[in-house]
């Protein structure tokens, strides 16, 4: 059997933390076993659906590395096959028309609240012969009224449902349009799938569908229920946690495998491991290994892995979303590439370090009013003129020969290599924090340095 996973976002809003967990898992366990993952687009909500939406998960499983085979289904195309499954239950006796109005529902529903028990539809219509004409109905499941359904779910264990709990589901609305749980199974089926995985919140719809899948005729595949991502406070995932789409990540500076190796240790582990290559995680990943309980988000962690993977990356791999994060224009400065690897080491997010990179392509026109009074006394504006004569003296400018000037002017002027290092890099900077001093300033080069160092000195000495 080849293993066939999907993952089956709605497109009425942002991918998020969750579904892109769900999407990682179905990916992983497809990838573990050499099998096929397929995406469905279930826009049947033709109000709520939405283009941008669609892309904006598109974008979001294209950032993560989660390729999926094949094209993507798109559900809303498949209506008609939906509506053959619902007439082959009808002509097979497994589902039925229902008349009942709005208000007869509800005051069924009251009665029945009134009486202590569970609001839930009574098959009044199961038995009816008439078709009044032109009147609405919609197709309901007729489902069985004793024993249970049991799912054998891969993460949660057996759970059984008492089908007395489990009342006739609505399969076709009024305007013809099927619902959730017959679309799910038609177009599961249709899709070869094996496993589906998806989040706990859906397990009280498993056995209304293993029934559908029964009375379709239908192999069942296996289910794979992962519990939800939790806050810290232990309350289901929100926005009040922080981020909760995708697309915020990235906008945090958040490197797409960072997440990635964050989100599969939330609910699944390997022994104490806490690092993984893509490699790795599908060579270990298995659905049994997820844990039952929901699993706690922590921001901290993900940034500590996010510090990791950004120091261990490759910097002209990061060139092209630094340059997209510092929205300014590079081409009159350095190259990127040199200035990325100058803040790996000292950076936890790409838009800390693309925030860190932005002075070397715009000359500062204020300086940190902390650092300036720290730094700058009467003794210091001598060593700058020194330092700057020096620079414009150099016929071959580096950052040695930086370097070397700065020690040569302090030593001439017996202060420490501080008393004129900081006051050069707070005016090329306009902070008191950069990379190394002759580093810095070899990437601006000899020209532009000796122009931030005379507007600087201007500017300050001005004031």
């Amino acid at each position: 059997m080849t293993v066939r996973t999907r993952f089956a976002p709605s497109p009425t809003g942002m991918l998020h933390i969750g579904g892109a967990r769900t999407a990682l898992f179905a990916w992983l366990y497809a990838r573990h076993f050499g099998g096929d993952f397929l995406l469905r687009i279930e826009d049947t909500d033709r109000e709520r659906s939405t283009d941008e939406a669609t892309q904006v998960i598109l974008d979001g499983l294209k950032w993560l590395g989660l390729d999926w085979d094949g094209e993507p289904v798109f559900q809303a195309s498949r209506q008609a096959e939906h509506v053959v499954a619902v007439e082959q239950l009808l002509d097979e006796g497994h589902a039925y028309r229902c008349y009942c109005s709005k208000e007869e529902l509800d005051d069924m529903r009251e009665a029945q609240r009134a009486a202590g028990k569970k609001a839930m539809y009574d098959g009044r219509c199961r038995h009816r012969s008439d078709r009044p004409q032109g009147a609405p109905f919609v197709v309901r499941f007729r489902s069985p009224d004793e024993g249970e359904t049991i799912v054998n779910d891969i993460v949660l264990g057996t759970v059984s449902f008492p089908n007395v709990e489990l009342d006739d589901l609505i399969l076709l609305r009024t305007d013809g349009t099927p619902t959730y749980n017959l679309a799910v199974v038609a177009d599961d089926a249709a899709m070869g799938i094996t496993h589906v995985v998806r989040g706990s919140d859906h397990l009280n719809n498993t056995p209304r569908q293993i029934q559908l899948y029964r009375a379709l005729g239908l192999p069942i595949p296996q289910f794979a229920h992962i519990p939800l991502i939790h806050g810290p406070d232990g309350a289901k995932m929100s926005k009040r946690h922080g981020s909760v789409a995708i697309t915020e990540y990235r906008e945090l500076g958040c490197l797409p495998h960072a997440l990635v190796n964050y989100l599969a240790r939330l609910g699944w582990s390997h022994g104490d491991e806490e690092i993984f290559s893509r490699e790795q995680l599908i060579e270990h990943f298995d659905l049994a290994q997820v844990g039952k309980a929901p699993a706690r988000f922590d921001q901290h962690k993900l940034d500590w892995l996010n510090g990791h993977y950004l120091r261990e990356a490759k910097a002209a791999d990061l060139v092209a979303e630094v340059a997209r994060l510092l929205a300014v224009d590079v081409s009159s400065g350095p190259d990127l590439e040199p200035v990325v690897a100058s803040l790996q080491e000292r950076s936890k997010s790409l838009v800390e370090l693309a925030d860190a990179a932005r002075f070397f392509y715009a000359a500062p026109t204020v300086y940190d009013e902390k650092a300036v009074a720290k730094n700058f006394k009467d003794d210091t504006w001598p060593l700058l003129s020194q330092f700057i004569a020096g620079i414009e003296a150099l016929d071959a400018f580096s950052g040695e020969a930086a370097h070397a000037l700065i020690a040569s002017v302090c030593e001439a002027n017996a202060v420490g290599m501080g008393k004129l290092a900081q006051p050069v890099r707070i005016l090329v900077s306009g902070g008191p924090v950069s990379p190394p001093i002759d580093l810095t300033l070899a990437l601006l080069g000899k020209q532009e340095t000796l122009a931030r160092l005379k507007a600087g000195v201007t500017a300050l000495q001005g004031k």
